[in-house]
């Protein structure tokens, strides 16, 4: 069903729903303070952001299934009650064990809520401004984030307690899932759906492989970055963990405004070249950040490694969605899948780090950055197209 006009009162429910999928986020401050509270070594304490992200590869295709059967509003209610129950959890009982169920009902109910958020705000808004809307709703994700280590900080300051915020998310999660349920939305008729045969069938070309993984690599880096700012302020040079949560602050404000400066310019500018130079600009910087040699000017590369690599998973989804429109569901499918690279970097970090000292694992987010650079090339070699 095409929408010619924009539902107002449906829009603000599924719009704050943004702000729930935002809290997946609060895995970076939680690493930090779960490794101090319960003296986890690197490899133990980044288990916890692989429990979140892994789901993604597991759950996206049968949840898409899910959600043609039974409607995607319900099914982002489910993914709303999850992650609010998994925030009460370590607020009630608080162990490393329950904090790793918490965040496995987060990745869970995180992963239900992209998949079936973004559908859903297509039904309330008119076609012509969905992608608007879809900047706006990555720039709401962006300041949910934002807000996670500020509030931990203010509760630590206020109540001495940093878990508190998980009983702040739990009550906003309820709120916005009770929002959504009184809200009526008529949703339109899925497309034909991916498979899990024909979208593992597209793995077999090199083209959709080498998208696959830029994504899987950009999603690695991304919360790689966001896990292991406080490690690096802290251990380089003796920050406390509530000032090295600022650095995470730091780290998304920059996504915000790359995020919202790419909305504007991704429609006027080649986004070929945008990728080229935002890939390019994320190596140096991150080069900047292993050999800064004070926390200032850590801080400021931490900011425009931000800057520059937030467009960089919308740039590589779009681009890779256009050279084959004709196999948009699966290749959709395959990108939210790629998502587990959240779970599979921040370890390996934490090898590296034990083994060869906290540069060394950022080391692997350079190497993660040079091969997104080069899908630059790889994209120019010629357009795909697919029957």
């Amino acid at each position: 069903m095409a929408t010619n006009t924009l539902n107002y009162k449906a829009l603000f429910p599924v719009l704050f729903t943004y702000v729930v999928m935002g809290f997946v986020d609060i895995v970076g401050v939680s690493t930090g303070y779960a490794q101090r509270d319960f003296d986890l070594s690197p490899e133990t304490a980044q288990l916890i952001p692989s429990m979140v992200f892994i789901w993604f590869f597991f759950l996206s295709i049968p949840i898409g299934i899910l959600q043609h059967n039974y409607g995607k509003r319900k099914l982002l209610l489910t993914g709303i009650a999850l992650t609010g129950i998994g925030m009460f959890i370590p607020f009630i009982v608080y162990t490393y064990i329950t904090l790793l169920g918490s965040f496995i009902l987060l990745g869970v109910g995180n992963t239900i809520i992209q998949v079936a958020s973004n559908p859903l705000l297509k039904d309330v808004v008119s076609d012509k401004k969905f992608a608007s809307f879809m900047s706006l709703s990555q720039f709401i994700k962006a300041l949910s984030s934002l807000f996670g280590p500020i509030i931990v900080t203010y509760m630590v300051s206020l109540f001495g307690d940093w878990k508190l915020v998980f009983l702040v998310y739990g009550i906003i999660s309820i709120l916005t899932g009770i929002g959504l349920g009184l809200t009526s939305i008529e949703e339109s008729e899925s497309m034909v759906k991916a498979s899990f045969s024909s979208s593992i069938k597209l793995l077999k070309d090199p083209f959709v492989l080498s998208m696959v993984l830029a994504i899987f690599l950009i999603v690695g880096l991304d919360v790689g970055m966001n896990t292991n700012i406080q490690n690096l302020l802290v251990e380089r040079f003796g920050v406390s963990l509530e000032n090295a949560s600022l650095g995470i602050s730091i780290y998304f404000t920059s996504l915000m405004i790359s995020r919202f400066g790419g909305a504007m310019l991704l429609s006027k500018i080649d986004n070929y070249k945008f990728l080229l130079w935002s890939a390019l600009s994320t190596v140096l910087f991150l080069v900047f950040l292993i050999f800064s040699p004070n926390p200032t000017f850590t801080k400021v590369s931490i900011f425009l490694i931000g800057l520059s690599s937030g467009n960089l998973f919308p740039l590589v989804f779009s681009l890779t969605i256009s050279q084959i429109p004709n196999r948009a569901n699966e290749i959709s499918g395959l990108m939210i899948m790629a998502v587990v690279g959240g779970a599979i970097i921040p370890p390996l970090m934490g090898i590296l780090n034990s083994a060869f000292g906290i540069l060394a694992s950022f080391g692997l987010l350079v190497l993660s950055a040079v091969y997104v650079f080069s899908v630059y090339f790889i994209f120019q070699k010629k357009n795909r197209s697919y029957k």
